[in-house]
């Protein structure tokens, strides 16, 4: 099954022509999932051809503009899209109101029906879970109250040994049993075991979004050996006082806390403007935590 990330937008509070604010979309099978919503993602979903039919949850990590302006405007676009497939929207206190106001004094209409759901930015906790994945929230230390989120994949049935089903003749309610993980009775009452006719599924993947946070050494016990972490890194080493000073995270700190978490792989991204030489990122964090991705728009990355 299908377990992609795609990178909308990967810069800080200030856009470029080729990096736009925080926006992310994680397909899961047959469903998707946007994660934050800053200015200009709807013209990364058209640019990107991204299925926003396929999209039922948006998840807002916090109310500075560079993750959620975007998300009026993806609302009145999907709105004059036709669509009719009810959106529930995750995020902090305060983002209901924000967007109910952008849309009455705009006197823009929705066919589809909006669910807010307030997260507690101070919690860990289950807030969602559908057929494909569990999402946790995941506590922040930012300016405002900031969360990320934490999917992780359904456990799947286990899978059938195919030389099994034809050397026992299964019915299809003795393989639906056996995925379950029940043993075969057979018609003389004698017992195969489980784990004679079926495969351990594949392990299920997780994915973290933790951005804007300063380092946080409570965060890699929550993601532990994540399979992808995208983790801000908005300053190069050198400016660690700054980072300090705004609630950010540097290209050593997210590495470290990759290291920790013992993360499969580390994608780093809300970069900020200053930087001219965007490779000093990879270079500081690789040294650190050497399955490093550098983040930019449009970068698909699977599980």
């Amino acid at each position: 099954m299908q377990f992609e990330l795609q990178l909308l937008g990967t810069n800080a509070a200030f856009p470029t022509l080729e990096r736009f604010p925080s926006a992310q979309v994680l397909s899961v099978g047959n469903r998707a999932y946007l994660v934050d919503c800053g200015e200009g993602t709807i013209i990364r979903i058209q640019q990107f051809k991204v299925a926003m039919r396929r999209v039922g949850q948006i998840f807002i990590s916090h109310l500075h503009g560079d993750h959620c302006f975007g998300l009026a405007g993806v609302i009145s676009s999907l709105a004059l899209g036709g669509r009719k497939t009810p959106m529930q929207v995750f995020g902090p206190a305060g983002l209901k109101e924000m967007i109910a106001v952008q849309l009455k004094i705009t006197d823009s209409h929705s066919p589809f029906s909006l669910e807010f759901i307030e997260v507690n930015t101070m919690q860990h906790r289950l807030i969602f879970q559908d057929e494909n994945v569990e999402v946790f929230s995941l506590p922040l230390l930012h300016r405002i109250p900031c969360v990320g989120y934490f999917f992780r994949e359904r456990e799947r049935p286990r899978n059938m040994r195919v030389d099994k089903i034809q050397e026992y003749q299964l019915d299809v309610q003795q393989i639906l049993a056996a995925k379950a993980g029940q043993d075969l009775i057979l018609a003389d009452g004698q017992t195969v075991a489980n784990l004679e006719i079926t495969q351990a599924p594949q392990a299920p993947r997780s994915y973290a979004y933790c951005s804007d946070t300063a380092f946080l050494a409570t965060l890699p016990e929550l993601i532990q050996e994540v399979d992808i972490l995208y983790h801000e890194s908005t300053f190069l080493q050198a400016d660690a006082q700054r980072a300090e000073e705004t609630g950010h995270s540097t290209t050593v700190q997210a590495a470290t806390i990759a290291s920790v978490a013992k993360a499969k792989r580390l994608v780093l991204g809300h970069f900020s403007v200053r930087y001219s030489n965007m490779n000093a990122f990879l270079e500081e964090a690789s040294a650190i935590f050497p399955n490093t991705i550098m983040g930019y728009d449009g970068l698909i990355i699977e599980a």
